[in-house]
């Protein structure tokens, strides 16, 4: 099983950040955390947690930097007899907070791996994006990293911004690729709904020529596309267990949690969380609901789709998609090629 802890503070708010983060309730951060244990402390009986029964930790956010490790370490001695050897231990930071001190202290408790929220490597477009922090401080923060002995070291890029040119872009490409990193994550800017960039759509300007030409530069560097938007020599276990449908387990305001057929919604509202961290919502999942998920996770990733969990219609379908070389067959698990296609075969197998 999988563990994800959801941290919603943040220095600033990025202008298309739809995340449950918010920048004006540093004050509760140590209740937060203390109700973060209550629901931990809970969420171990009724996933029936044993020994090195969690396989990975991701602490994500928000921005956990913000947090001092001192308010981490309570949730670490819990955890401690639950966490696989070894374990793949990340936590998200972003360069402006993640200091060497705040690097060090993580590293005590066990953290392995560090994915930085970068986003390019360009002050106008970081100033665009509302990030907090200058180029300088994200090579900086790498750099620490590094010699603070973190082997496993990821950073996030973002494109189809306003203003991109491949000028721009290859540089924030090269850029990563002179820092010590074995992973890179590159995310298309989308529009949500309640962000800064709502009112100006304008702001994403997505290419399937641009983002074809992207995906070929990071792979130029060895590092092989694992899932639509993941990159690297090291590729994230736990990444890779949501795209396997493994169980999870969702601590925080608005964390998300399976188990089996169930999926559970902790309160997204910091106060009600810290006045009660076990008002979680349940949402059954139906046969057809994990069939489906199952089928646009696994064509969007290295996973693939079993075979045995398609339709008759489906198989047909899909074979026919091998016959055009759009989709793969090994081992009675058919893969995709191309991710950026991906949603469109899902559709067009299962409608």
């Amino acid at each position: 099983m999988l563990l994800y802890i959801h941290i919603p503070f943040c220095d600033s708010k990025c202008s298309y950040c739809a995340f449950n983060s918010y920048v004006d309730k540093f004050h509760l951060k140590e209740e937060y955390m203390q109700a973060l244990l209550a629901q931990l402390s809970y969420e171990l009986k009724r996933f029936s947690a044993t020994a090195e029964s969690i396989e990975t930790l991701f602490i994500g956010g928000g921005t956990p930097s913000t947090v001092a490790p001192s308010l981490y370490a309570p949730i670490f001695a819990l955890l401690a007899p639950y966490l696989k050897k070894d374990a793949e231990i990340t936590s998200e930071a972003n360069p402006n907070s993640a200091t060497y001190e705040w690097l060090e202290g993580m590293k005590r408790l066990g953290v392995n791996r560090i994915s930085f929220g970068v986003q390019s490597f360009d002050k106008d477009k970081l100033k665009l994006l509302n990030r907090a922090h200058t180029p300088e401080m994200a090579k900086e923060a790498l750099l620490n990293a590094a010699k603070i002995g973190y082997k496993n070291l990821s950073l996030d890029l973002i494109y189809a911004t306003l203003g991109d040119t491949k000028e721009l872009l290859q540089k924030d490409i090269d850029t990563a690729f002179s820092l010590p990193i074995n992973h890179l994550s590159a995310y298309a800017l989308t529009i949500e709904e309640g962000t800064a960039f709502q009112a100006r759509p304008e702001m994403s300007s997505e290419q399937l020529e641009i983002t074809q030409w992207i995906f070929a530069q990071i792979q130029k560097q060895n590092f092989t596309q694992y899932e639509i938007s993941n990159f690297g020599i090291y590729h994230s276990e736990h990444n890779l267990g949501y795209w396997k449908y493994k169980d999870y387990i969702g601590a925080g305001a608005g964390a998300v949690g399976k188990l089996g057929t169930k999926r559970y919604y902790p309160t997204p509202s910091i106060e009600a969380y810290i006045q009660n961290p076990l008002s979680i919502n349940e949402e059954s999942l139906t046969g057809e609901d994990i069939r489906l998920e199952k089928i646009f996770l696994g064509f969007r990733s290295c996973v693939g789709v079993q075979k045995e969990i398609l339709t008759d219609e489906e198989k047909d379908r899909a074979s026919i998609l091998v016959q055009e070389k759009k989709l793969l067959l090994k081992n009675a698990t058919f893969f995709n090629p191309e991710y950026l296609l991906a949603d469109e075969i899902a559709l067009y197998l299962t409608s």
